[in-house]
């Protein structure tokens, strides 16, 4: 019998699921507690929820879709594979798509590895291939410990977790896992372990690790495996030096230690290489692969040096190792990553999208280091006005990156956290990223720290009244609530401006207790377009979802002079198209200038002049500077083409 589920007479559908997810669902979840959306269709970047609101997915299923969602490769090779009667559950038995599987990916491997490596088929998770890894080693060795270093993920089972750095997570479980794990510090130039980062720290890295191996007394035992990332993704996107790994490499080898790279979350061109360690030229003893190899399905195997193959049968198994879905859409996605270039393209759009971030590092001091490799970017956020390290960091700032994440989700665009106490947003787009995709992400990620960067300094100074009133407790914004100075990124609504109020917003992170007063659910998000306008910058907010456009000049708000220049247009760019800025247009335009009667002069701040129509979140937000000066024109939104 089916019991159904009261609704409120204002509940939505999309409130109803979430209110129904946080009954049912357990504490642990993670990004329900960030997104509160609920996606009901995807295509390649775009996640679309059931209200027919829009994102750009940088998010990727924290890697997983190399592709983006629902390519038509993925979809044609699951369909194929459906209609062809092939059974879908196999458990370790031989099949044409599991043999296919097989020689794609081992045409992709690095040269020297491929002719004398075997495949382990594991459970469909990468930490279940992590923890095979490490019985593999330890049943070859006859050793049990394992080097492992700071800063590192590598699961949540036993002894992936014993691996992983993460004290939080460990601490909640007693004995934190199976085996002896000794810690070795991982480089990190911007918080270098040492406290001298750049070469120096590198050096210093490698100079403790071999001199503790080789310690009588440094009290570690001769270890099973060394076990780490090329790149960090959980630890916040930290690249590991090529000499570095090169060095680590000849420690292990010298000292008869497996060498076990993670390749989860770099694998695939991910990083601008098809597998992370290429970068370096290091060939390791085992790799640990899952995520993108399984073309969105769930897929997770090892594979590892010949002379390590001393299982017996039945030495790790797993009841979904034979899943043939993930085989079939992990061979199309293998082939069409390398058959379309895509390896090459994230190294391009990741070195162009770090570089613009580096420029809008220079311009925020909230960004502390901007780093990564290809497609696997990190931001990290700072206090700028607290002690400096002796690397001359400043304090990271969780708080501040949990409202730039939300601020993300209320411009479009899905972001995650990572890092030293989760203050490094993290940007891991499918390797099929537009251009234009691109410039959109780079766009509203920077409006959103500006944004958010400004607000602190407002409240700062006790300039965080919220302007009008209208905007309740929880930062909603009421009808014809106007923007004051220091509001933060509030909902958009017709005539709505922001509220600076204090409860939790979308995408904070914090749900409220049942019984509490506070609404927990989203509130009106509209999807902004990046553009220009002269010298300034200028952002549009959506009422409908925007559709590719044509290039035409699309007025927005009020009457009066133009200054547009075409933002990306193309048939991926979602119709970007021009902005024509008039009466009713606040733009950000660099040190003092206004924005009067749609001429833009260089300047800092944002100012209308009175005759220029109100500097309302309307069709082009007015962005966290001075203060806008409220004029003639009525604010409202437009439906876009």
């Amino acid at each position: 019998m089916t019991v159904p589920h009261p609704t409120a007479p204002s509940e939505t559908p999309e409130g109803g699921i979430l209110r129904r997810q946080r009954e049912r669902e357990s504490s642990a979840r993670t990004y329900a507690r960030s997104f509160p959306i609920v996606p009901a269709r995807a295509h390649g970047m775009t996640v679309e929820g059931v209200d027919g609101r829009r994102y750009l997915d940088c998010l990727s299923g924290a890697g997983t879709l190399a592709l983006g969602h629902n390519h038509p490769v993925v979809r044609e090779a699951l369909r194929r594979t459906i209609d062809s009667g092939a059974p879908l559950h196999v458990l370790d038995l031989a099949t044409p798509e599991k043999d296919d599987f097989t020689d794609a990916l081992f045409a992709t491997l690095p040269k020297g590895f491929a002719d004398r490596a075997r495949i382990h088929f594991c459970g469909p998770a990468g930490t279940d291939a992590v923890e095979a890894a490490l019985k593999l080693t330890r049943t070859a060795t006859g050793r049990r410990g394992v080097l492992a270093f700071t800063g590192a993920y590598h699961g949540m089972t036993a002894g992936a977790l014993a691996a992983s750095g993460a004290v939080a997570a460990k601490e909640a479980v007693a004995a934190g896992g199976v085996g002896e794990v000794t810690r070795l510090p991982y480089p990190y130039s911007y918080r270098c372990p040492f406290g001298v980062g750049g070469e120096g720290g590198t050096d210093l890295a490698v100079t403790y690790t071999e001199r503790l191996l080789d310690d009588p007394s440094g009290g570690v035992v001769p270890p099973a495996a060394m076990i780490l990332e090329a790149v960090q993704g959980e630890g916040g996107a930290v690249v590991a030096p090529d000499r570095w790994l090169r060095a680590m490499r000849r420690i292990t080898s010298e000292r008869g230690i497996p060498l076990v790279v993670d390749e989860v979350q770099t694998g695939v061109g991910r990083t601008g290489a098809f597998w992370a360690v290429e970068h370096s030229g290091v060939v390791p003893d085992v790799m640990v692969m899952s995520k993108a190899i399984g073309g969105s399905m769930p897929l997770a195997v090892i594979v590892y040096d010949e002379r390590y193959d001393g299982w017996l049968p039945g030495a790790h198994t797993g009841t979904f190792r034979g899943n043939t879905l993930a085989m079939a859409a992990g061979a199309a996605t293998l082939r069409y990553v390398a058959r379309e270039g895509l390896v090459a393209r994230a190294a391009t759009v990741g070195a162009w999208m770090t570089a613009r971030l580096e420029e809008l590092r220079a311009a925020l001091p909230v960004i502390g280091d901007v780093r990564g490799r290809g497609l696997m970017i990190g931001i990290e956020l700072v206090d700028p006005e607290g002690p400096l390290d002796a690397c001359g960091a400043y304090p990271a700032d969780p708080d501040l990156a949990r409202r730039v994440r939300a601020a993300c989700l209320e411009r479009g665009v899905i972001v995650e956290l990572g890092g030293r106490y989760d203050a490094t947003l993290r940007l891991l787009p499918p390797l099929t990223i537009t251009d234009g995709e691109a410039e959109a992400v780079l766009e509203r990620v920077g409006d959103a720290v500006a944004a958010v960067a400004a607000e602190s300094r407002g409240r700062g100074s006790g300039r965080d009244s919220g302007g009008d009133s209208g905007g309740d407790a929880g930062g909603r914004p009421g009808p014809g609530a106007g923007p004051g100075p220091g509001s933060g990124p509030g909902s958009v609504g017709p005539g709505a401006g922001g509220g600076a109020g204090s409860g939790p917003g979308p995408g904070s992170g914090v749900e409220p207790e049942p019984g509490s007063g506070v609404d927990p659910g989203p509130s009106p998000v509209a999807v902004p377009e990046p553009g220009s306008s002269g010298g300034a910058r200028v952002v549009r907010r959506a009422v409908a979802p925007p559709r590719t456009g044509d290039g035409t000049s699309a007025r927005l708000a009020g009457a009066g002079g133009t200054a547009g220049i075409p933002a990306p247009v193309g048939p991926t760019a979602h119709g970007f198209g021009y902005l024509t800025p008039g009466r009713g247009v606040a733009a950000r335009v660099p040190d003092g200038g206004t924005v009067a009667g749609g001429e833009v002069t260089s300047g800092t701040g944002v100012r209308t002049s009175p005759d220029s129509g109100r500097a309302a979140r309307s069709d082009v937000q007015a962005e966290a500077a001075d203060e806008a000066t409220p004029g003639e024109g009525a604010s409202r939104q437009e439906r876009l083409p």
